[in-house]
């Protein structure tokens, strides 16, 4: 091979290990850290190309988030009964030096330390209530202070908590029937004194509509009667003038309605003189002009 096509290989190849140590690329998924002498000089590196020192190190962290569950964590209420609780945390790396400082790219120490600042906020939001209070609170406000105090520790270690959530809440089997029959109880005397109250008021409200029926009775009754005189008075009066006009019409219409209604019903005996007054229309049709 020719002396100058080396010198050409040779001058490429150097070219090239220049390049690589002078550069270094970041993926999307990635956030990157570049010291020099152990001492951040750089971070914050979007995707793409970026260059560097020579003796500048550069670390590479994963920016993807980060599920871990845990389960059978044991702790103790306000009461001291155990309670066994499963959970879950959701974190990703928000600020690469810091990360880089406390953990350097040991990314299970960070999940390891993220999980006992969580575990200790849910000690003390279990260790702060009965085992009631935890069993009928939701889970949100149940694991809402300790989140937001978990988020507030974890900033100065370049993290950044995305979700921690209690999944499962259970009982050691010694206590669980015991706690149970308790509870039982409980909702059963809070169960009958609601439907005491709820029969006191319905004693109450039928008192009050009874009361209330009475009066309209009372008003409507008392209504109708002056109605009823009222009719009765107009008609007394329409009767009076309609009479008036003509007495003997009227006193023969009340004799056809008497004969109407006394005679000739099956089995009536009717024992009258036959020069009563009862009979005269049925002796003369002019009795009342004589």
């Amino acid at each position: 091979m020719p002396q100058s096509i080396q010198r050409i290989i040779g001058l490429v190849a150097a070219l090239g290990l220049l390049v690589s140590l002078c550069t270094f690329t970041v993926s999307e998924n990635e956030l990157a850290v570049r010291s020099q002498f152990r001492e951040i000089v750089g971070t914050g590196y979007t995707a793409g190309l970026h260059f560097k020192w020579p003796i500048d190190t550069v670390r590479k962290f994963e920016r993807r988030i980060v599920s871990q569950s845990f389960e059978g964590e044991t702790f103790l209420t306000s009461e001291n009964r155990g309670l066994i609780v499963d959970y879950y945390v959701k974190w990703r790396i928000k600020d690469a030096g810091r990360y880089s400082q406390a953990f350097g790219v040991d990314t299970g120490a960070a999940g390891q330390r993220l999980a006992d600042i969580v575990k200790d906020g849910i000690k003390n939001a279990v260790a702060q209530r009965t085992l009631q209070e935890i069993v009928s609170a939701e889970r949100t406000a149940f694991t809402g202070d300790m989140f937001d105090r978990a988020s507030k520790s974890v900033e100065s270690l370049g993290l950044e908590l995305i979700d921690a959530r209690v999944q499962k809440i259970g009982l050691p089997p010694d206590v669980e029937s015991r706690v149970y029959a308790s509870m039982q109880q409980s909702f059963s005397r809070l169960a009958r004194q609601l439907r005491g109250e709820g029969e006191k008021e319905a004693l109450r409200i039928r008192a009050e509509a009874d009361r209330k029926r009475t009066e309209i009775l009372s008003v409507a009754a008392r209504d109708s009667l002056k109605i009823r005189g009222d009719a009765d008075a107009k008609a007394a009066t329409t009767y009076a003038a309609a009479y008036g006009r003509n007495p003997e019409f009227y006193a023969f219409y009340r004799s056809i309605q008497a004969y109407k209604n006394s005679l000739g019903k099956e089995g009536d005996v009717m024992v009258v003189s036959p020069d009563s007054d009862f009979f005269k229309y049925m002796r003369s049709p002019n009795a009342g002009t004589r």
